[in-house]
Formats: structure tokens, sequence, C-alpha cells
């Protein structure tokens, strides 16, 4: 996932992470300087979705505007799987086992 809230945060006016911080704080959501410098400077690890939430609020945004899917690095992390020309991937090959039946309902 590439985070987007930077480039949002720019198309709202804002330029400075202490003027996000300062809106953020005005919606409810206090954050630390070094929580505030991650947000603004990196991709988060992991964030909250109710600070999710409160972002998105603050900035006029949907969640998908600040997370950007990139499969292309989903793809590379899977190396034994290719795709179609059409670009469907097949699904896992699946074979039945045979011998214990115990699974079975009872007849």
């Amino acid at each position: 996932m590439q985070w987007n809230m930077r480039l949002k945060a720019a198309e709202r006016g804002i330029w400075k992470s202490g003027e996000m911080r300062r809106l953020l704080a005005e919606a409810g959501l206090t954050l630390s300087h070094g929580k505030m410098s991650a947000l603004w400077t990196g991709t988060p690890v992991t964030i909250r979705l109710d600070d999710l939430d409160v972002i998105c609020s603050v900035l006029g945004c949907e969640p998908s505007e600040l997370l950007i899917r990139e499969p292309a690095k989903v793809a590379a992390l899977r190396p034994g799987i290719e795709q179609t020309a059409d670009g469907d991937r097949p699904g896992p090959i699946v074979k039945p086992r045979f011998g214990n039946r115990r699974s079975e309902p009872p007849l």
C-alpha cells in the first residue's frame, strides 16, 4: 500500500505537518509529534480505523484516496504464480485425499 496523506493535505492547502496536527486535534484526534511525523513523512505500518476516519474527515476524502493499492508489489511476493493472458491468475490446485474417511458424515 502507498500512503497518500501528504498529497491529499496539499490539495487542501495544508503544507505543514503542524497545521495538519492542529486540524486533527480540533477534530478530536490528538497525536504526538512523533506519530504525526511518521504519518506525514512515510507510510505507517499500522493505523487505527478511528484515526483513519478522523483523517478522512479533516481532509474531506475517502480511505481509498489515502491508501493506494500496489498490485505489482503483491505479485512480486508470489514468485510461483504466473498470470494468464487475460490477467486472471489460476487458483491453487486442490487434490482430494483418499484413505481415511473419518471426516465424512455417517450414512
